[in-house]
Formats: structure tokens, sequence, C-alpha cells
């Protein structure tokens, strides 16, 4: 009675063990591999499918190919590469899942008639601009790309409804948003030079070192008369200035592409003199000054309505950004990243 007891429980062990060993096989086909969740979100699927056929994500696998050739999902740097990009456009696509399920919640879906008509427009406007007549041509691009004309049109069908959904879900969530004129007046007041009626300019030189002390001990050498451009060559850790002597040439007041604070620091300072150590996200700088460039501010009148706009654009983006945190995380939302792979 053991002996036969013994004999099923064998029996049973290998029937398992053989069903695991069949389910990872039947995972690792590209057919399974293509219907696994990579995320489910309040229920809902993201397949690796959907991920994989994401425009961005498209972009990326046809840049590895090109890198690493058809066998790109071998290549161990290129596998890398493609899983923090699926992570990233998961997470997007996490985030577009959440704000579909809340449009249809408040019926603000947008007409998938309209869509497929818009769509069918843009698709013939470009087909017409870009290849004219040539059917050839057109063909050999859709297949270069690896697209048919059905998957083209369903990529465009796919970008313009998350358009209309963004901005259904945006009108219906930043209707109230009203921005008054004392808001306007004050951002005026404390923003004259962003709107002049030429852009203001400044010349610039720093030096930059990795700490406080030895920012401070820069400030003290050219303190006691030691030329701005002689100990920039020596100690300055900026590349692209510190042969130049700090030079950083002249730049706009607004949209410098500088770091906010170190063109703040700059402004502040009145023409030849240096700073005090300033710190940003790359160390500590000692600025100098060299020369301005400064006009009159336009009247509050000619720019009202422009900066009105400005805050209420910006009023909006944050409450949609805070409600769709807000939704986010009363979501049920769980991510599988060995499927990511």
């Amino acid at each position: 009675m053991k002996n036969i007891k013994k004999l099923i429980s064998a029996a049973l062990i290998s029937m398992f063990a053989f069903s695991a060993v069949g389910c990872n096989m039947i995972a690792k086909t590209p057919e399974a591999i293509a219907k696994s969740s990579v995320a489910v979100v309040n229920g809902e699927k993201i397949t690796r499918a959907d991920l994989d056929k994401n425009p961005n994500m498209m972009s990326v696998i046809a840049q590895a190919k090109q890198q690493y050739g058809e066998n790109y999902d071998k290549n161990e740097d290129a596998k890398e590469v493609i899983k923090t990009q699926r992570q990233q456009v998961l997470d997007n696509m996490i985030t577009e899942k959440v704000v579909a399920q809340k449009a249809k919640e408040l019926n603000l879906l947008p007409d998938e008639a309209k869509l497929k008509a818009e769509v069918d427009k843009q698709y013939n406007d470009v087909k017409k601009q870009q290849f004219g007549n040539d059917e050839t041509k057109f063909q050999e691009a859709l297949k270069q790309q690896n697209f048919t004309e059905q998957s083209l049109k369903e990529l465009f069908l796919s970008q313009l409804r998350s358009q209309e959904m963004y901005k259904n879900v945006s009108d219906n969530l930043t209707k109230s948003v009203k921005i008054d004129d004392k808001k306007v007046q004050d951002y005026y007041n404390a923003n004259k030079n962003q709107y002049t009626e030429k852009p203001n300019q400044i010349h610039i030189a720093h030096i930059l070192v990795k700490t406080e002390d030895e920012a401070k001990k820069v400030k003290d050498r050219l303190d006691k008369g030691e030329d701005f451009a002689k100990v920039a060559k020596e100690v300055s850790t900026d590349p692209g200035s510190k042969d130049k002597g700090g030079d950083l040439g002249t730049v706009p007041y607004v949209d410098s592409n500088l770091d906010p604070t170190f063109i703040a620091a700059a402004i502040a300072l009145k023409e030849g003199t240096i700073s005090a150590p300033v710190k940003t996200q790359f160390g500590y700088h000692i600025i100098k000054t060299i020369k301005k460039q400064e006009y009159p501010a336009k009247s509050f009148d000619s720019v009202k309505a422009e900066i009105k706009k400005q805050l209420e654009d910006k009023e909006k983006q944050n409450v949609v950004s805070q409600k769709i945190d807000e939704w986010k995380k009363a979501a049920k939302i769980t991510k599988y990243d060995k499927n990511l792979q």
C-alpha cells in the first residue's frame, strides 16, 4: 500500500514539474510574450504587445535595430537600454490608462467617428504632401518603417485619441480657473525684465569650483586684486569657459539656457562687480558681470493679456497634474517588471 502511495506521489510531482516547465516554455514564445501583462490598471491589462506598439517604444526598437542589427535582442547593452526605455514608456502608458478610465467615467472620451474622419484626412494629407501620386514610393517607405497602411492609421488614431482625451479632461478640470488682475499686475511688477522693448542682455564670466571653501579662497584672491581670467584658467572646473578666462559671452536675461539661480545672481550684480559664492547643481560659482544691456519695460496694458494667459496656462497645468497624481494614487496598479525583458 505504501509503495502505491509513493508511486502516486511521484507521478503527481512529475506532472506538476512538467506543467511548470511547459508553462515556462510557452511564456518564452513570441506569441506568449506579446500577450503577457506588463501592468494591470484597475483591472485593465497593458500587454507587452501594447507597450512595444507604442510610438515611442517603436522608435527605440528601430534605433536598436539600426545600431545592433536584427538580433539586437541578444545584445546585453541593447537589452538594458530597451528595458529602461520600456519602464519609462510604461509609466506614461499607465498614466494614460488612468486618465482614460476617468475620462470614460466622466463621459469625456472623444467621439470615435469624428476621430476616424480626422485620421483619414490627416493620413491622406501626409501621403499627398510627401509622396504625391507615387504609390510605389509610399509603400516602400511604409515597409522601411515596419508599417502597413492599417497600422499607420491606427498610430494616427491612437495619438489623436490621446490628445483629444487629455484636452477634454483638462478643459473639464480647469473650467473654474481664473486669474484676477491683481495677480497679473503683481507678476508684471516682479518680472519687468521679461517684458522689455528689446531683450535685456548680460555679458558674464565665472569660475566654477566644487566646494564653498574653494569658492571663498577664489573670492579672496580676486578681492586682493588678482586677474579674474588668470584665476579662472588656473582653478575653474568648467571645461567650456576655463580656457577663455571663464568668459560665457553675452546671453539674454530670459531663456539664457543657464541655471536659473546662476543667471538671477548675475543679473543682480552691478556692472564690473564680482559675486560671493553662488551654489547651483554644478557646484560653487564666482560670477563677474562684465556688461549689461537693459531696455525699458513695455507698458502693463500692452502685455496684460499675454501675462494673464501665461498665468492661466500655468495654473491649469498645475490643477491637471495634481488631479492626475490623485487619480494615480487612488488607482490599483500592478506592474510586472519581469515581462519587460
